[in-house]
């Protein structure tokens, strides 16, 4: 498909909703994961999907889209994260529609404590569902490091949920 085919496509409302809709709930997830706030969430999943939209870009698979689209989301967040106008304090009062058991509460709770190079690899993981080899290529590691970030990642959040108890 050639460019301007491409972005005609874009243009229509109906594959942006379609995109929207596959994409949104663990995008959000990822972006919540990370800057702990909902409306900012809303805003860099926003972003994101501008950039999809606007960029246009020609993917050989869906599974090549969602990579762009997580590892865009991802970079988004960091760009928050180093703004100025961002603040160390995570705001955790918007868990509710995360959360449906107390315990389920607990673990986000923890996960959101973790340092952000362990949450990230553990969202992808568990929540996204993919595998080390994939998470590797989209934080551009090497799988030996994710594997790594995982097994801290998920000592760090035993303990805090042993703390919790």
């Amino acid at each position: 498909m050639d460019q301007i085919e491409c972005s005609e496509l874009w243009n229509t409302e109906k594959f942006i909703y379609e995109k929207y809709q596959s994409y949104k709930s663990f995008l959000f997830r990822i972006a919540f994961s990370y800057v702990g706030n909902k409306q900012d969430s809303e805003d860099i999943l926003q972003e994101a999907f501008i950039k999809l939209c606007y960029y246009a870009p020609d993917f050989s698979s869906a599974e090549d889209e969602k990579r762009w689209i997580i590892r865009v989301t991802i970079n988004l967040c960091k760009n928050h994260l180093r703004s100025f106008w961002y603040k160390n304090k995570v705001n955790i009062d918007n868990l509710e529609s995360f959360a449906y058991e107390p315990k389920t509460e607990e673990v986000i709770l923890d996960l959101l404590r973790l340092p952000v190079k362990y949450k990230s690899v553990i969202q992808l993981y568990y929540f996204v569902g993919y595998k080390v080899s994939e998470i590797a290529e989209i934080l551009n590691l090497s799988e030996s490091g994710v594997k790594m970030r995982l097994k801290r990642g998920r000592e760090l959040l035993k303990i805090e949920l042993e703390d919790a108890k």
